[in-house]
């Protein structure tokens, strides 16, 4: 029968090799780490689904500020869930090496890991960027050697991460404008969790409490991981969009029959907010008008503890008010 057996596994096959195409009898699944919800941290307020289907939205309660910064410390790992903080930052600090001196070797890609470590560490101070490659290899600087990763080498340990699942490219979003403004294509970085960036950086709970533009974009990447889990169940994909007008939305969740619901990020604020909003509201006047009608919610994802509907019909979510949709 159909979903009688889950079958996982942490190798990497070589590329040459199928043992079993599962054509026909496998459905290959993309396994994340856990979201606020599976972990128990989220008050499951309502659902990414509910966001699609112009549900009522609204809640009070979960995480605070401080809690986001424990969350993106400990990151979505089952094994840590229940560890201090201090514990997983060391774990995961660990786990960091393990890549850097095994799993790329797995690959079949020949690593250096002192280059590897220097280019995890650059990625972890551009998470939720669209730094681009060479640019990226110009900061991995090798310990105090004056030298740096080459381009062709970032490029192929980028590559070799990504088969690991330890960095995950938010691609940007290719949609039908009204005007010619011309898209950007470039993607953003982030780590599959953003633990794995704070423990590149060394960056404790009290050390980014210190420095809430670090947070914020470490929060970014906590909501993108998130809205990646969510967006699975419905079959969707994130994007993130920016056009040449200079005009940026986080992130685009867009479903395989063209729906699409888009986000912008905030710390919180309502100045921030309101500025949020207002990006919202403009990408939906540029967008073709196929296009907008296939919009379902446009959203301010917040690190507050209040969900509801503004006046202009932007959402304000609080990242621990959304739920696992069970039906899916």
């Amino acid at each position: 029968m159909p979903g009688q057996f889950i079958l996982t596994g942490s190798a990497t096959p070589p590329d040459d090799i199928t043992r079993h195409s599962g054509a026909g009898r496998f459905r290959r699944v993309t396994l994340r780490p856990m979201t606020l919800a599976e972990s128990g941290e989220s008050i499951a307020a309502f659902t990414m689904a509910d966001l699609f289907d112009g549900a009522a939205i609204g809640g009070f309660g979960g995480p605070t500020v401080e809690d986001y910064a424990d969350l993106v410390v400990r990151g979505g790992w089952p094994a840590l869930v229940a560890q201090p903080t201090r514990s997983a930052h060391d774990y995961l600090n660990s786990y960091l090496d393990d890549i850097t001196r095994v799993d790329l070797t797995e690959t079949g890609v020949g690593v250096d890991p002192m280059r590897v470590r220097a280019l995890i560490r650059a990625l972890a101070r551009n998470v939720s960027t669209e730094i681009s490659v060479s640019e990226l290899s110009k900061e991995a600087e090798i310990g105090e050697s004056g030298s740096w990763v080459s381009a062709q080498s970032a490029r192929k340990y980028l590559d070799a991460l990504s088969r690991v699942f330890v960095v995950e490219e938010q691609p940007a979003w290719s949609t039908h404008l009204r005007s010619k403004i011309r898209l950007r294509t470039s993607p953003k970085w982030h780590f599959v969790d953003p633990s794995l960036a704070a423990a590149a950086l060394g960056a404790g709970r009290q050390a980014l409490l210190n420095d809430l533009h670090a947070l914020g974009l470490l929060f970014e990447s906590l909501c993108i991981r998130d809205l990646r889990a969510h967006a699975d169940q419905l079959g969707g994909t994130v994007y993130h969009y920016r056009d040449g007008s200079g005009l940026e939305v986080d992130a685009i969740v867009e479903l395989n029959n063209g729906r699409w619901a888009a986000f912008e990020v905030k710390m919180g604020g309502t100045k921030n907010i309101d500025k949020a909003a207002a990006n919202l509201i403009a990408l939906k006047n540029k967008v073709s008008e196929k296009r907008s009608d296939q919009l379902s919610s446009l959203n301010v994802l917040t690190a507050g503890n209040t969900s509801y509907t503004r006046p202009d019909g932007v959402n304000v979510v609080a990242l621990g008010h959304l739920g696992t949709d069970e039906t899916s």
